[in-house]
């Protein structure tokens, strides 16, 4: 199936103007000498792209090797050849929804709306690039289950099914250590095992909606409707629940996120805030060490990179944040603008340009946008004494 080239709109991801009428691809070398040496000192923040292709809503984006993902409520998913940006090629269509995607290795996970996993095998040797292998859970998952009636759950609503399924969509993915842990709207945290694709647990996490999900070193961290980031510790044969980090009342964790290794924590509410949390190995426990207003609607999403922390809000902007080393966040670099509806996905590029890095954004605007963003600006130190902190206090005890 054909589909239109997408629309870009970029003064430094253009064509070689060489004069030969085929393309070229910008090697990173050659993006780096396309930013300007004045750009690099004193620059809030640059736009690089805007594309488009995407039949709905851009709903998440990863990294794979050369590639850059992208997804939308549209059922496709886009792969964007590095650094030149261009379409290499447009594959799911028709899977259902897709909300989450994770690579590991060889294979891209995506979740969907229909409360599938799908598994996509990425070979350069064959004609079919991303490759559909299988779905989860597996066909073998359920005949070794469908005849066991202690292996069934009841739903929500009042049905019953084999505890490997979700009974909702799919919301959210994360990776670590030969496992994916998937989070659903059924309030249900899953444990795959990527070897064989197996469903190796099921957790009832959460009293509301998981939306959001992040594993390091045994530990995942569920970011829930209900308000609460719950803390899992994989042990010998199942996780346990081993702490739990609260905000205020009536709030909606959306996302969640890591930094220095796992030490610190950070969760983007519905309120508009970006709480943090810096664990005490020793003793096991998380204390409040950041509080700031980043938006003034939802934060929908989190990325970092290095010292840096991006947040994303439904009030369409894009928050870029330096981090200190006790936890703190101040603002950099302004606020950054440009997408016309609430910003979904970010990813960040751990390739650097010039004395900044590349960051991607997805939005209900149907758009892919890339942004230049410096590692250093003086604009930042005066934000910061305009940022009102909380001091640190313990967690619940759980």
């Amino acid at each position: 199936m054909a589909y239109p080239e997408p629309n870009i709109s970029t003064p430094l991801l253009e064509k070689s103007s060489s004069g030969s009428d085929s393309e070229t691809s910008l090697t990173s070398e050659e993006l780096r000498c396309c930013i300007p040496k004045n750009l690099t000192r004193g620059l809030q923040h640059k736009s690089l792209a805007i594309l488009s292709g995407h039949i709905g809503s851009v709903s998440c984006l990863a990294l794979c090797g050369e590639f850059l993902l992208s997804a939308s409520h549209g059922k496709d998913i886009i792969a964007w050849q590095q650094p030149d940006l261009r379409r290499f090629t447009k594959f799911g269509y028709g899977d259902g929804s897709v909300k989450a995607l994770v690579t590991i290795g060889n294979r891209v996970f995506s979740a969907h709306q229909d409360s599938r996993i799908r598994v996509w095998k990425v070979s350069r040797s064959s004609e079919n690039i991303f490759r559909l292998t299988a779905t989860l859970p597996t066909t073998k998952d359920y005949l070794c289950k469908f005849m066991k009636q202690s292996n069934y759950v009841r739903t929500r609503r009042n049905h019953r099914k084999l505890w490997i399924e979700h009974a909702d969509s799919i919301s959210c993915l994360a990776a670590y250590g030969g496992v994916i842990y998937s989070g659903s709207w059924d309030k249900t945290l899953k444990v795959w095992r990527v070897a064989d694709l197996r469903c190796l647990e099921s957790i009832r996490a959460h009293d509301d909606a998981i939306n959001g999900l992040v594993a390091h070193e045994g530990l995942v961290y569920s970011a829930s409707a209900d308000g609460k980031i719950k803390v899992w510790e994989k042990g010998r044969s199942m996780h346990c629940l081993k702490g739990v980090l609260e905000g205020r009342r009536d709030v909606s964790w959306n996302a969640v996120i890591i930094c220095e290794e796992g030490r610190l924590v950070y969760g983007g509410g519905s309120d508009g805030r970006v709480m943090g949390w810096e664990r005490d190995v020793g003793r096991d426990n998380w204390r409040l060490v950041c509080d700031v207003r980043a938006h003034d609607m939802a934060v929908l999403c989190l990325c970092s990179m290095g010292d840096f922390v991006c947040s994303g809000s439904a009030d369409k902007s894009i928050g870029v944040w330096s981090r200190e080393s006790g936890g703190g966040l101040w603002r950099v670099g302004g606020v950054i603008r440009g997408h016309e509806g609430p910003v979904k996905c970010l990813q960040a590029s751990c390739c650097s340009v010039g004395e900044g890095f590349m960051l991607y954004s997805g939005g209900l605007d149907k758009s892919l946008r890339v942004w230049w963003v410096p590692k250093e600006n003086v604009v930042g130190q005066r934000e910061w004494s305009r940022q009102r902190m909380i001091r640190p206090r313990e967690m619940h005890d759980v």
